[in-house]
Parts: structure tokens; sequence; C-alpha cells
């Protein structure tokens, strides 16, 4: 089970990670909200422990934005505040738990456990960890796509942000999506940057996957599209 840790206090995230690492589990350190976004994003780990105290982007931002790309790793929100109204707002944005500050070590192992024998069971799994249009795979798991065809197979590597695009594109082939739509799914209702990132990143996918496959639709937005149909 690959963990990623979200925490900005240095010494409850060594906490954390030298524990787990104890019990077999490997885990990544991030300190910031935008970094926790991009790399639970990725498809790269298992669950999210997250802190709701993050600089950039505090938790429940992040855990909004991630839900809001339909992301579902499963996150569990770790916070110094115990409030009521805290366990509740993060709960309903789509946190699978939550855990106060202080806590003990073997508190935080149950929680890590329970969702790994969730995960074992199947639950919250995709029906297919491979979308595919075409001579194009996107490996959910992995987020690497694959172009085959006449041409030699060659695999592609994806940052976090170009393989959500590329999964929204390919879970709606052939559909037109508007530059709010990828906004939202990308980045989220709340991304207050550049109005053209876009364009930025439609234009990264067509250098990596082949320009032909998305097609701009003048004044309407973008589609994925099978070149050999």
């Amino acid at each position: 089970m690959r963990i990623l840790i979200a925490e900005d206090e240095a010494r409850i995230a060594r906490f954390m990670e030298r524990g787990l690492k104890a019990h077999g589990y490997a885990s990544t350190v991030v300190e910031d909200g935008i970094g926790a976004l991009d790399l639970a994003s990725s498809g790269e780990f298992d669950l999210l422990i997250l802190d709701v105290g993050l600089p950039r982007m505090d938790g429940f931002q992040v855990l909004r934005t991630l839900r809001s790309m339909d992301v579902q790793i499963p996150i569990l929100m770790v916070t110094a505040r115990t409030g009521v109204e805290d366990t509740v707002q993060g709960l309903e944005g789509g946190a699978n738990d939550y855990i106060a500050k202080p806590f003990r070590f073997e508190e935080l192992l149950a929680r890590v456990k329970l969702r790994a024998r969730e995960a074992s069971s199947g639950a919250g799994t995709v029906s297919s960890d491979v979308l595919e249009l075409g001579d194009l795979s996107l490996d959910l798991r992995t987020r690497v796509a694959t172009c085959t065809g006449e041409e030699q197979e060659r695999q592609v590597e994806l940052s976090g942000r170009e393989f959500t695009m590329a999964r929204v594109f390919l879970e709606n082939p052939g559909q037109i999506l508007t530059r709010d739509l990828l906004l939202s799914k990308v980045w989220g209702y709340d991304y207050d940057g550049a109005s053209n990132v876009v364009d930025v990143y439609v234009g990264y996918l067509r250098s990596k996957l082949g320009a032909a496959r998305i097609v701009t639709v003048r004044g309407a937005g973008y589609k994925m599209v099978d070149p050999a149909s």
C-alpha cells in the first residue's frame, strides 16, 4: 500500500512516516496543499493522509478539489481542530475517515489497516484499470499512456494534471468538452490561475499523444477522437 502523507509539521510527518515504514507501508511526505493535490491525483498512491492546516491550499480545499476531479483515492483527514463542524465538513466533503491531533500511532495504524482491508476487498475500485480509444490506452494505476498501431508501441508518462485531463477525455470519447468543464474537472472549481491553462495542457497532451487525437471545436471546446476512424 502506497501512502501519501500531506503534513507541514516535520516532526509529525517523520513520526507517521517512520511508524508506517516499520509496519511495511511505503510512504511519501509532501508539505503543502498544492503538492498534495498534484501527487494525490497522479494515481500513484492508495491512501492520502491529509492534514487540514496546510500552507498554499488547506486540506479541505484539497479534499474538495480532488473529489470535484473525481479522484477517488481514500482520504484520512488529520487535524488539530476538534469541533463537530470541522468533522462534518471533512466527511461530507468526501473524506473517508477523520482523526484529531494529538493521536497515538496505534490509532492511526488501525485506520490505515481498515482502508487497506477495504481496498483488498475491492471497495471503491474502478471497474477497469485501463481506458482505451483506438490505439491509445491509459493505465489508471501507473498513469502511463500507451500508443500502438502501425508504429512501434510507445509508452508515455504523464504529469498529474496531464493524466487527469487525459482521463476526462477518455471517459468521454468523441464528446465536446468545454474549457470550463475541463477546468473544473482537472483544476477544481476554486482555481483562479491563468485563464489559458486548459489550452496549455491540451498542447502538452497533443505533443505527447499526437496532435490529431484532440480536436479543437471552434467556439465550443475540445474532443478526443480516434485518428484512424
